[in-house]
Formats: structure tokens, sequence, C-alpha cells
């Protein structure tokens, strides 16, 4: 039987793979398992639970509360909340769980569940584990007084925005700025507006009218088209994009370019050097950062320890080592000075401070970053356990490299979540990029084909 959590919790099409009856087991096994482990203490427990906006998140979180509270925790009920936000307020309101109901990027139909342990930070691959082993198991619950009790309280964004105002350090930081907030009908259409306006900017909000069906929908940090358009068409000196949970940030400049994940690492990992915040002069990135990424943060005295794909792996890392800046070409970006996961608006929000502060143009920034062309080929229905391993597909991967010597690089890498086999390759020139990419994935096909 496959593991029920990923990479990023539990997800699934919502009423399909993800129902109301499975959000109720996995809540209340939650709280068995960390009350049976002590991390509750001897108090009574407190969750606090969010979700992002669409429609099924609705009756996943009342299966949440419900299941939470039939085992004895007392809720906060946050309602419509970024993830990060609910991790903030994890550690804010002094709560031993946190629950958050979305599907970050993914597709309206699609939902999740992730939970926060006490602090704000991931729970432990054990206790995940732990919580699966015990959906089934029958264990004597609270009656009485002993149930849990529920408290509405969406007024706690406030101090999540707050948090966000206060990481620049400073009033009006953003002042004279204009910026395109696209909210992608997400749950950081509120939070993302109040903390860029409170810090002064002028902000032009767009797709900031969540009605449960449109998240992510041809808008956000999957789909920056009409990003592009708003930036340019109101001469606004940048634009921000965020996803469904408003976990991650991309960006437009004024000329209506995209700044990917790699750049924004680079903006922020330059102005945290100089700030003598960025801890042993290293930046945590994965091994699908572009080699002008690379190139750029060597040139600048900053060393890049690169991770697995996935910005958990990023966020070992970081714990690890006591590292302060990591993050994805996608956008997730983590800071822990400020934040225990990726948190979109408060890198937006640093990025347009830069910009700010630098009286530089996001462009220009930017510019310290020359991406070389990069082209990814999917091949599906592949053995993708001996991507490794074929030694005559080794071989054309070293032929590979040989050929782009340092002016690119090859990576072959197995999905972790479907039955194909990436290949990526990076070169000088696109066409020279195009045609590595698309001799190696042949060779994947004639090799790997199951």
């Amino acid at each position: 039987m496959p593991r029920l959590f990923g990479t990023d919790g539990v997800r699934g099409v919502a009423n399909q793979d993800l129902t109301a009856e499975l959000a109720l087991e996995l809540s209340l096994a939650a709280a068995r398992v960390l009350g049976e482990a002590g991390a509750f203490g001897t108090h009574r427990p407190l969750a606090v639970v969010g979700r992002d906006t669409r429609a099924s998140g609705e009756f996943l979180e009342a299966a949440v509360i419900a299941g939470l509270a039939s085992a004895g925790v007392d809720v906060i009920r946050l309602d419509i909340m970024p993830t990060p936000g609910v991790a903030f307020l994890v550690g804010h309101l002094n709560a031993d769980l946190g629950v958050v109901l979305s599907a970050s990027h993914n597709p309206m139909p699609d939902n999740g569940i992730k939970f926060f342990a006490r602090g704000g930070v991931k729970l432990d691959d054990a206790i995940e584990d732990a919580i699966e082993e015990s959906m089934t198991e029958p264990w004597e619950r609270p009656i009485g007084a002993g149930v849990g009790r529920v408290i509405h309280q969406p007024e706690a964004i406030s101090a999540y925005v707050s948090h966000l105002i206060g990481s620049l350090q400073g009033e009006n930081v953003l002042a004279g700025l204009t910026v395109v907030i696209d909210a992608a009908n997400g749950a950081g259409f509120e939070t993302a507006q109040r903390a860029f306006s409170g810090q002064g900017a002028r902000v032009i909000p767009i797709h900031v009218e969540p009605d449960g069906l449109n998240i992510n929908e041809n808008c956000g940090s999957t789909h920056l088209n009409s990003l592009r358009k708003t930036v340019v068409a109101s001469g606004a000196d940048l634009g921000i994009a965020l996803d469904g949970d408003a976990d991650r940030c991309l960006a437009v400049d004024k000329e209506g370019e995209d700044i990917d994940g790699d750049q924004i690492l680079a903006i922020l990992a330059l102005a945290m050097k100089g700030a003598r915040s960025l801890h042993s002069d290293t930046v945590v990135a994965t091994v699908m950062s572009n080699i002008g990424f690379l190139n750029a943060m060597k040139e600048h005295g900053i060393h890049v320890d690169q991770t697995k794909v996935g910005d958990r792996y990023v966020l070992e890392d970081m714990n690890a080592n006591g590292f302060t800046l990591g993050g994805e070409q996608s956008g997730h970006i983590i800071m822990s000075e400020y934040a225990t996961t990726g948190d979109g608006v408060l890198t937006g929000l640093h990025v347009a401070a830069q910009v700010a502060r630098t009286g530089k143009s996001l462009h220009e920034l930017a510019g310290i970053v020359t991406r070389f062309p990069q082209v990814l080929v999917n091949v599906p229905g592949v053995n993708k356990i001996r991507a490794g391993i074929d030694p005559e597909l080794n071989m054309a991967v070293t032929a590979a490299a040989k050929e782009l010597g340092d002016t690119g690089r090859v990576l072959l890498r197995p999905s972790g979540t479907e039955p194909l086999v990436r290949v990526m390759v990076e070169a000088p020139t696109l066409g020279q990029a195009e045609k590595i990419a698309q001799s190696l994935a042949a060779k994947v096909k004639e090799r790997l084909t199951l």
C-alpha cells in the first residue's frame, strides 16, 4: 500500500481521493499520536486550522475540526489563511498543532491536508507514519467537558499581516512603488494587499475575487500572462504572483519579463550578505537551479548548497546547518529569520524592498543572473529505477556533459511521483540545449521503456 503522506502532506481529488471521512480520520489520528508522544504535555491541547479558497475546503475544514474536537483538542478556526500564515500563527498563538486545507498551485478539484507541529514546523516522517498506522485503531475518546471547543477567529489574520509588515524593519519602506499583485484567487488575496499597502506601496490587485472555483485558474504563479500585461499597461514598478496557498512567489519586472525563483534567491542572497544576515554566506537551492544562478553566486562569493528537488529538502538542509536563505526555481523561498516555511508574500515584500532601497529596477537587480537556456523533457512509461545504472544511458549522459564542458550541464532525474524520467539540459544556446535533450530523451526511451 502506498504511503498516504507525500512530500507536502496528503493530496488528491477532493471528495474522491480526499474525502470528509479521510479528513476526519486523519485529524483524529494526528491528535491521538501527538498526544501519546507527549507533544501536548499535560495541558489541554490547542490547534489552529486554516484553508485556501477552494469550495471543497469548506467541508474538509469542517471534517478536520470535528475530528480534532472529538479527540479533545480545542480548535481556533482561522477561515481563509495562507499556509505560511497558519505556520506563523501556530507559534504566535502558542498552539500545539496547525492544519492547512490546500493543494497549493494544483487545479481547483484537488485539495490537501498538511499538518504543522508546535512552532509551525513540519511533522517528522516518523510521526506521519504513526498517524497512518493508527487511523483504523479503536481508542477511547473523551466525553463531557473533555471534548474540544471550537473558536472562530478570522481576525488572527491581522497578527500575521503585522508580522509581514514588521519583517522589513522600517516604516513605509515601499513608499513610491507601484506593485501589481496577482493573488491567484487564493488564500493570499487579502494578506498580500494589506501587507504591501501597510508598507506604503500603491497596490494594483488582480485575481483577488475568489469564488471557490477559480483558484489558480489562468492566474497566479503558474500563469503569468495577465500579470505581465497589467504591469506593462499600468506602468507599475513590478508585479508579484502568488499561488493558491501563497507559499510561493514569482515576479515580473516593469518591462514585463519574468523573474524566477533563482533570480529572486540571488537578489535576496546579495541583500542578506550585505546586511550580514546570510549565514556562512551560503544559500540553499536544488539541483534544478539554473547554471546562471550558480555562476552569479560564485562571482559574489556566495556558496550554494544544492539538494534534491523539493522545498522540504531545502528546509531540511537549512535547519540542519543553520542557513538563513533557501529556495527553488519555482518560487518557494524560505527566509528562516521570519518563517518556518516558504512564504510568497514575505518574499515579495523583501524583493520590492530591495527595489526601493537600492533605487534600482527589478530588471537591473535580477540581471546579476544570466539565465542559460534550459530544456526539460519528460519521458513517460519507463523504468525510472534504472535511470542511473544503465551503462549505455550513462555513457550518453557522460558524452553530453563532455560536449558542454563548463558551458552547460545535463541532469537525468527520476520523478518522485510518476513513472517517468526527467531530462534537463542547459546550454549556451536554446538550439544546442534542445538537440542534446531530445537525443538523451530518445536514449532514455530506447533503454528504459517498460
